[in-house]
């Protein structure tokens, strides 16, 4: 389970003296307390509900460092990515363009949309087989393009 290696993580962490992996692991639990919170019943979260807190972490982060990058600091900039390296280390090994490009194909002849109208069908059913690996925008992007 994604929550114990995390905790497990964490305390490595800390006796070996990593002081900005830990922190990093830190904010990583503090998101997945924020999210537990919203449905106080939870004890855990299920993997995939992990992967989805740590996935939109990691898109804030993207977007701070290329933000950083934009206004010329480049030091901030390295150490978000630093950040963003970290958590990656959880999440499932995201899916290159070719395979996005080869599932969007599949998703849409399996359904036989071929109508634009039919575009939220199609992401729908991107998202729940890509399980977070895949970049929503560019999976959008090619949905359209083979639709148009």
């Amino acid at each position: 389970m994604l929550e114990e290696r995390l905790a497990q993580d964490m305390t490595a962490s800390l006796k070996s003296g990593q002081a900005d992996r830990l922190s990093t692991l830190r904010m990583m639990r503090s998101q997945l307390l924020l999210e537990r919170k919203k449905d106080a019943s939870k004890q855990h979260l299920a993997d995939a509900e992990v992967i989805a807190v740590l996935s939109a972490y990691a898109k804030k982060l993207k977007e701070s460092a290329s933000e950083y990058e934009k206004l010329g600091k480049a030091a901030e900039a390295g150490k978000i990515r630093e950040e963003l390296r970290v958590v990656q280390e959880y999440l499932p090994t995201p899916l290159s363009e070719a395979e996005t490009k080869d599932l969007v194909a599949q998703v849409l002849k399996e359904l036989s949309i071929s109508s634009i109208k039919e575009f939220g069908r199609a992401m729908k059913e991107l998202q729940a087989r890509a399980q977070g690996r895949a970049d929503g925008k560019l999976m959008s992007e090619l949905v359209r393009a083979s639709l148009d």
